[in-house]
């Protein structure tokens, strides 16, 4: 499965008084494509959830910051699933301004039971969709 990429532009709410990308800022873009990506695999999230009683929450983010980010850059945030255990989603995410990487993450997601707030196996058709690891 190739990296999904969503295009965004940076807006003045995003900077700080520098211009700058605030760098909490950088995990709100990655949460969008995150969103588009599941969309356009035909997983509208909302519709996802009520379906399958099932959301996903962020339990662990690995950031390395190696560039800023300005007002009014246009950038690219991939999304590329990296393995599927159980509960549990690994994300690789890359924000790029051209070819020029500015920030690498990996997000690690668990599947939670709207319900009971309890870890809960990814359903089957979005882990068979992703066709990653399953050890």
């Amino acid at each position: 499965m190739s990296d999904f990429r969503f295009a965004l532009r940076v807006y003045y709410e995003d900077t700080d008084a520098a211009g700058i990308v605030y760098y909490a800022n950088y995990l709100r873009f990655m949460e969008r494509a995150r969103t588009e990506w599941l969309e356009a695999l035909g997983f509208p999230l909302a519709a996802f959830e009520a379906a399958h009683g099932v959301m996903f929450a962020v339990t662990r983010a690995e950031i390395d910051f190696l560039r800023p980010a300005r007002l009014n850059d246009r950038l690219d945030v991939t999304v590329a699933p990296r393995a599927v255990r159980g509960a549990r989603l690994d994300v690789a995410q890359e924000i790029h301004r051209g070819d020029e990487s500015l920030v690498r993450g990996l997000i690690v997601l668990a599947c939670v039971d709207v319900a009971r707030l309890r870890p809960a196996r990814i359903p089957r058709v979005l882990a068979e969709r992703l066709q990653v690891s399953r050890p």
